[in-house]
């Protein structure tokens, strides 16, 4: 069995990467930090095929060179992980910075997708997991661009999901929607978590075990559950201003 994961470099791609190893899975590593990728080949099991590729997929031409160099290595799953986040008013927020965001959260996602999951169709097998967030169900004041971002892959996958339930397909497509994890994510978007997130390895090893099963939206805590269906009872406008508030004390 063979796993691409991108972003796999460091946070939840890395220690994916680290359990399915440790599962037997051959590895196809992307991410844009050569020296980290090879610091972690280091680590992984000597008796399992690890291939890196440095690349940068949030330009779209890269992404879908990408699938051209791997598409003939009998690939098994796909898991989107690399993407950022990015926090601050709307108005205030680099342009370009921004339009990085949503190539590598959207685009890149995108594009891998679609590209694998006609291969796997025609093998009817294989398994995509998108990894979102919990704020793939909200609008996110002070960082819109990520939910909105986030959203994005939640709704495709559940879509893609539903076509291929109807089609009887035997291909698996899951999104994971954890809430704060302990990565490198809050040093990129410039944050500090007001909820304790919860440990990378954990997390990687709960979302992967559920996506090999076939689910659908992956959430590893009760508090996001929790969360997650009280949310269906409030308007939008409750939900979004409570959430502006939540993100304001990231700032401290």
């Amino acid at each position: 069995m063979q796993v691409l994961i991108t972003g796999a470099s460091s946070g939840m791609g890395r220690e994916m990467a680290v359990y399915l190893g440790k599962m037997g899975w051959d590895l196809i590593l992307v991410a844009r930090r050569s020296d980290k990728l090879e610091t972690l080949k280091e680590e992984l099991p000597k008796n399992i095929s690890v291939s890196l590729i440095t690349m940068d997929i949030s330009v779209a031409e890269n992404a879908k060179s990408l699938y051209e160099q791997v598409k003939d290595r009998s690939i098994d799953m796909l898991i989107n992980n690399a993407g950022f986040g990015i926090y601050g008013e709307f108005i205030s927020i680099d342009l370009d910075r921004e339009i990085q965001l949503i190539n590598t959260n959207i685009t890149a996602v995108h594009i891998l997708t679609k590209l694998f999951l006609r291969d796997f169709e025609k093998k009817n097998r294989g398994y995509i997991l998108n990894v979102a967030s919990s704020a793939g169900f909200l609008a996110g004041p002070l960082m819109a661009s990520y939910y909105a971002s986030k959203n994005y892959v939640v709704r495709l996958t559940q879509a893609i999901y539903e076509e291929l339930r109807r089609h009887n397909s035997k291909v698996k497509i899951s999104c994971f929607c954890p809430g704060p994890v302990k990565t490198e994510f809050n040093d990129v978007a410039g944050v500090n978590f007001a909820i304790k997130g919860i440990d990378q390895k954990y997390a990687a090893k709960y979302a992967v075990d559920r996506a090999l099963r076939g689910k659908l939206i992956i959430m590893p805590t009760f508090i996001m559950k929790s969360a997650n269906f009280l949310m269906r009872f409030l308007p939008g406008k409750i939900l979004t201003r409570i959430n502006y508030n939540i993100q304001h004390k990231k700032e401290d």
